[in-house]
């Protein structure tokens, strides 16, 4: 199971647009969409809100992105008389790139606050450390330019999060935190671009060699 979306639009044609771009990045995720009155005119639903509530949760919670104001209002409606409004969380966060986002941190397997995080471009609280973990250690770097044709754009920069994400390590791309897609995106690398990664932590190695070969593998493209 993985945390589901919901994407809220005053038009449908806009929620179902995100949501398949959004399912091109992370296909086992549920994300649903909730866009336009019920006789399919402008505006927002709170029937169509409360039934894709409904059609993404799986048990791990619910993220939901909105275009505007009043899809925010609607939607706290929806989520006040919600089964369980304890597993919905509405992000504050632009709707197209915060889907995109949300759903790659689903896809790899966050839970509910990680996506919202995700969503809003900002790293999830930290956990604090206990007695006895083990010391972060010396930053591991790797450099190498990109081959892939248009750099690293949503499909490999999804990618590069998922990869990422897999590993017991804190990564960084040219500085920003290589586990947030809306940060990895805005970075603009291009074909040909020189990148700087820096992983530190118990996979460090690890984590880094796979991106090494992710790139090699021109994030599968």
């Amino acid at each position: 199971m993985t945390v589901g979306l919901v994407v809220v639009s005053h038009s449908a044609r806009i929620a179902e647009g995100v949501v398949e771009l959004a399912v091109q990045m992370a296909p086992s995720v549920t994300i649903a969409p909730a866009g336009g009155t019920d006789d399919g005119g402008i505006g927002t639903s709170f029937d169509r809100i409360q039934a894709a509530l409904v059609e993404a949760e799986s048990g791990d919670g619910v993220v939901v992105l909105c275009d505007l104001g009043s899809a925010v209002l609607t939607a706290e409606t929806a989520l006040e008389l919600a089964e369980a409004p304890e597993r919905i969380r509405i992000a504050d966060a632009p709707i197209v790139e915060g889907a995109v986002a949300a759903a790659v941190a689903a896809e790899s397997g966050d839970g509910l606050e990680a996506v919202v995080a995700a969503a809003e471009g900002r790293q999830a609280e930290a956990v604090p450390a206990q007695a006895g973990d083990e010391p972060a250690g010396e930053a591991q770097r790797l450099e190498l330019v990109l081959e892939n044709e248009h750099g690293l754009h949503a499909r490999p920069a999804a990618e590069l999060v998922r990869t990422a994400s897999g590993f017991d390590a804190a990564v960084t791309v040219e500085g920003v935190d290589a586990k947030s897609m809306l940060r990895v995106l805005a970075l603009g690398l291009d074909r040909g671009s020189r990148v700087v990664f820096e992983a530190t932590g118990p996979d460090a190695r690890e984590a880094l060699a796979a991106i090494e070969a992710l790139a090699r593998n021109r994030f599968g493209e």
